[in-house]
């Protein structure tokens, strides 16, 4: 994995069920005619907001998966289904980021039932720092979490940097947080994160319920 992309967009009033549905057959469409999108995620949070997260091997990967069929669905689709429609509703929003690190979803990845994003703004002069903490992290995780079943680090900018993982259900999600990951997180953030960890950390996690995913 060498690159992701991460959309989040919101259901046009009443069209919620007929979102899901269609993000339940993009899955099943990208599995068969997307070789080169490695994971991809159809996301929903409890404030009933969505996103698609997803990963490649390269930027032609990328390419392809925004020239596909699924993307093509989405843009015939986004007046009817997207609030704010294609240009607006999707299209803006997209963030692409580089990967990192990452630990490798297992033979579980079918089983993942939640996603977390976290988006993370370095203090200035700690980008370095809190990169190479980000890109060590995987190894750790891969190590001591056998419940966090994917596990990536990710960079937008200079200074911008995220984190999205996957877990089988809650009590993964709850012992990722209480691990030695997090910790270390935590006691560097006032030193490497702007807002420190309350309001660097903990007010920028974003919580899904993953509806549907595709992956190799």
């Amino acid at each position: 994995m060498k690159e992701a992309s991460y959309i989040p967009f919101e259901a046009k009033s009443g069209q919620d069920k007929e979102l899901t549905a269609f993000l339940k057959e993009g899955a099943t469409l990208v599995a068969q005619t997307e070789p080169n999108t490695l994971y991809w995620y159809a996301l929903k949070k409890n404030d009933g907001s969505f996103g698609i997260f997803d990963f490649f091997p390269n930027e032609a990967g990328r390419s392809e998966h925004f020239a596909g069929k699924v993307a093509a669905a989405l843009n015939a689709n986004a007046d009817t289904l997207v609030a704010h429609g294609w240009d607006k509703g999707v299209v803006a929003n997209i963030s692409n980021f580089s990967v990192l690190s990452y630990k490798k979803p297992d033979a579980d990845l079918e089983n993942a039932t939640s996603a977390t994003y976290i988006l993370l703004k370095a203090q200035p002069g700690k980008e370095q720092e809190l990169q190479q903490l980000l890109i060590g992290a995987a190894s750790v995780v891969a190590q001591t979490e056998p419940k966090t079943l994917l596990w990536t680090s990710l960079k937008l900018d200079s200074n911008t940097f995220g984190i999205f993982d996957t877990f089988a259900d809650e009590r993964g999600r709850e012992a990722h947080f209480a691990g030695k990951v997090a910790a270390a997180l935590k006691a560097q953030a006032d030193d490497l994160v702007v807002g420190g960890w309350d309001n660097g950390v903990l007010n920028n996690i974003h919580n899904f319920e993953i509806i549907a995913e595709a992956g190799k």
